[in-house]
């Protein structure tokens, strides 16, 4: 169908008796022509627990699956081009590396709940340092969105409490109970200061979002309001 090369067959009779195995060009690494070396990412180990292949028969998909489970490569065949949705090796290998990177991002959030006294507590660490802890919670009442950590920054200005909002936040490490922000430490120290015995007003969150220069929440909700509105006097008539 595509006219690519799918496998090399490799005779290792020297070291395995009279065995032929496949060698997919996903574990290819660039040939050595005046040496004529073949190198490729495999172990003779590997190789030499790869499964059985019938010699002058055709590779049945049922083979590639076993063949392809045991060298942990892609399938090929999930895609229009020759190599699934790349038309190289390469770019599937990418592919499953992205994969597999999103897989151990998602295996580091894991979905679990975690108690608000769970966090309490948690260390802030900036972008140029730890600046305080996590002391607090704001939450809204209309929706139950946390929208706001109240950080407690006495280490460094005695007494002093400050917002960070829930959606500037970039990570929550559990092992190491920290809390990951963007934000500079002098930027943190040098915000609007939070009374915590008061109700969070309109005023104060418009001081604080115009600090860190950030479009605030409930203009953003404003917006994605007014652009469903135009939805249908932009659809095409029919």
């Amino acid at each position: 169908r595509h006219w690519t090369l799918r496998y090399m067959v490799a005779d290792t009779s020297k070291w395995l008796p009279i065995r032929k195995v496949l060698i997919s060009p996903l574990s290819f690494e660039s040939p050595d022509w005046q040496a004529k070396r073949f190198p490729v990412k495999l172990t003779r180990d590997q190789v030499k627990g790869s499964p059985p292949l019938e010699e002058d028969q055709p590779v049945s998909r049922q083979y590639e699956n076993l063949f392809l489970d045991y060298y942990l490569l892609p399938y090929y065949w999930a895609g229009p081009h020759p190599w699934g949705g790349h038309p190289d090796p390469q770019g599937l290998l990418a592919e499953q590396q992205r994969q597999r990177d999103r897989e151990k991002k998602q295996q580091h959030h894991d979905g679990h709940l975690r108690s608000i006294d769970e966090v309490d507590g948690y260390r802030i660490q900036a972008a140029d340092g730890q600046i305080g802890h996590v002391e607090d919670f704001l939450v809204e009442d209309d929706t139950w969105t946390i929208r706001y950590l109240v950080v407690d920054t006495r280490a460094w200005l005695p007494g002093r409490k400050v917002l960070i909002a829930s959606d500037w936040i970039d990570d929550v490490s559990w092992p190491d109970r920290k809390v990951y922000v963007s934000l500079k430490q002098r930027q943190i120290e040098e915000s609007p200061e939070h009374d915590p015995g008061a109700p969070v007003a309109r005023s104060y969150e418009e001081s604080l979002y115009a600090y860190y220069a950030i479009p605030p929440y409930w203009r953003r909700k404003v917006d994605k309001e007014r652009l469903a509105d135009l939805v249908p006097a932009i659809v095409p008539a029919q």
